[in-house]
């Protein structure tokens, strides 16, 4: 649902990871209805949940329909002093975006028809994550994997420039579930990144707090896809978004000197973004740092 003083008008994107196309389906605002408390939402004919989505999209670009189901579910821990990912942050009530992770991980059965060919998605893994407010930030670099060869693997990461009370800082979130296990590194937890460079085909991230380590090299191309974006003046942002990506992940425990790993293993398909005024966010992390 995008909101601005003019209009209100409910979309779905259909994004072919395989080609790069990007198909915008507008809807009438009252054909949008979601439950306040969970993720539960309605478009037309259409249904999203943490559980399941049912697609009956007929559009003139596209044909999209069938259903599918998830199950094992794995989620990001919810508290009342950390409610997901954002932790504390959640709270602030002046916050640009809002950001949660509904599923990290979980199990597809059932298959759905594009364009007459039928695709079976039975087998395969699923990631869920949502946001919501008045725009995306103004640069961000933003990574997901969750195919490692073996379930119950996933790395989300995200470092932005969130504009605060005075000024802005970069901040960061960033987890990896590892057999049931979640890492969690952040601003808000005391982390630091000791490492961010980003090239025009690979992106390198090294976080670590006062135990762990966490270093993730990302490989991606050019063939990314154009998404539209929220912005205050409504969905006219592009920003491209890869789902051919690949990262390599390295986990490390570290004891005093004692450094072991938990985990190494390259992921593919990982989906990435690099958006915006990528030398202004590094800029200001080194600054940050010192």
């Amino acid at each position: 649902m995008a909101r601005t003083p003019e209009r209100t008008q409910a979309f779905i994107q259909v994004f072919d990871g395989a080609n790069g196309a990007v198909i915008f389906v507008p809807f009438p605002e009252n054909e949008f209805r979601a439950k306040p408390d969970k993720f539960d939402i309605h478009i037309g004919e259409n249904y999203f949940s943490a559980s399941q989505i049912s697609l009956k999209i007929n559009h003139p670009d596209i044909q999209l329909n069938g259903s599918l189901t998830f199950r094992n579910i794995e989620t990001w821990p919810i508290t009342l002093l950390s409610p997901g990912i954002m932790g504390w942050y959640a709270w602030a009530p002046f916050m640009q975006c809002y950001h949660g992770v509904v599923s990290l991980d979980h199990e597809i059965a059932g298959e759905l028809t594009l364009n007459a060919e039928t695709i079976d998605f039975s087998g395969g893994r699923g990631y869920i994550e949502k946001d919501w407010g008045k725009s995306f930030p103004e640069s961000w670099v933003w990574l997901q994997c969750n195919h490692f060869g073996e379930s119950g693997i996933s790395v989300t990461a995200s470092i932005a420039i969130i504009p605060w009370i005075r000024g802005a800082f970069p901040g960061f979130i960033m987890g990896f579930l590892h057999r049931g296990k979640l890492y969690r590194f952040a601003t808000y937890t005391g982390a630091r990144i000791e490492k961010f460079e980003v090239f025009e085909h690979s992106t390198t991230i090294i976080v670590r707090d006062n135990h762990n380590r966490l270093s993730m090299e990302i490989l991606h191309s050019g063939d990314a896809g154009m998404l539209f974006a929220p912005t205050e003046s409504g969905m006219i942002r592009r920003i491209p978004e890869s789902l051919n990506a690949a990262v390599d992940v390295c986990l490390e425990s570290i004891r005093g000197s004692e450094i072991n790993t938990i985990f190494e293993a390259r992921g593919r398909p990982a989906g990435f973004e690099f958006v915006g005024d990528i030398p202004k966010l590094i800029s200001m992390w080194q600054a940050n740092r010192n």
